[in-house]
């Protein structure tokens, strides 16, 4: 499949196109809600991408939006598309939201990580330790039924065509001990096989760079091939679902900071450097402490 053809991509281009045609049908929510004997809170919903609208419902908005004919029928199939369940349906209780959709169908990804690797290029060992220490009441089961879908998630950057994705993180990441020297063996090096893959750029911001626009907290920049899907910047919470923001100032806001990031941070090769010689330390401390750790080769 395509980029930007995914089912949660298509349902927010249908939610935009409801909204954009029912302003310019000079209609208000309320009103929508009254004339198809519906909530006006549905409605909104629909609008906002919040849930999903049936081919049947998206009929009978548009006709009353005055949309007739082909242009109805295209939209009609849009919601039919936007219906369809991705791989991600599979693990429903772990991932909610759209965050997962909406990654899945980017072309490009910008993600800035202060204080862990990035999911994407997480190992599960240490997936395990971080999902184990954010939620410290859950059992094992949910545990590795979590770490199984964030390494469901990685197959993404293995996909045809793959998308861009540009990761930068704080050198905290590299010295933040996480379940242990072996483990973090394995992560970084891990990071530097990744880093060869063509689609794939990874940067260090260094402790010599100071102050940076990326100490505000983690986030990741969400780029669509078609010009019909704006992008979206998804702002980490771990006490929430995250919080998405679509405005072109705010995109473009956190569009400058990817950039001074980036600016800040050594080149990409110098990066991979400074991770490998940091998983290199951590080798040695494994094998200090009698830990058995082979790690696999970067040449892919």
């Amino acid at each position: 499949m395509a980029r930007g053809q995914g089912p949660t991509v298509r349902r927010r281009r249908l939610a935009s196109e409801l909204r954009r045609l029912r302003e310019a049908a000079d209609l208000t929510i309320d009103e929508v809600g009254e004339k198809l004997e519906c909530s006006a809170s549905k409605v909104s919903r629909i609008e906002t991408g919040h849930v999903g609208v049936t081919p049947r419902d998206a009929r009978d908005m548009l006709a009353l939006y005055g949309i007739t004919g082909d242009e109805q029928e295209a939209l009609v199939q849009l919601a039919r598309e936007a219906r369809k369940r991705g791989w991600w349906h599979a693990y429903n209780e772990v991932f909610t939201g759209t965050f997962v959709g909406l990654e899945a169908d980017a072309s490009s990804l910008r993600a800035f990580q202060a204080l862990l690797v990035p999911g994407l290029l997480q190992t599960e060992r240490y997936a395990h330790a971080v999902i184990r220490a954010l939620r410290p009441d859950a059992e094992d089961a949910e545990i590795r039924r979590r770490v199984a879908a964030r390494t469901a998630r990685q197959e993404l950057l293995n996909e045809t065509p793959p998308p861009e994705y540009w990761a930068v993180v704080d050198e905290a990441v590299l010295h933040r001990v996480v379940d242990g020297p072996e483990v973090m063996a394995e992560q970084l090096h891990r990071m530097t096989v990744v880093a060869e893959k063509p689609n794939v750029t990874i940067q260090v911001v260094p402790f010599g760079a100071g102050a940076h626009p990326g100490m505000e907290g983690p986030f990741l920049i969400m780029g669509f091939p078609e010009q019909a899907d704006p992008d979206v910047v998804y702002v980490d919470d771990s006490t929430s679902s995250g919080l998405y923001l679509e405005q072109p100032e705010d995109v473009r806001r956190y569009a400058l900071m990817f950039d001074h990031l980036r600016a800040a941070a050594l080149k990409p090769d110098d990066s991979v450097d400074l991770i490998t010689e940091a998983a290199g330390r951590f080798a040695e401390k494994a094998a200090g402490t009698g830990s058995v750790h082979k790690l696999e080769p970067r040449t892919q």
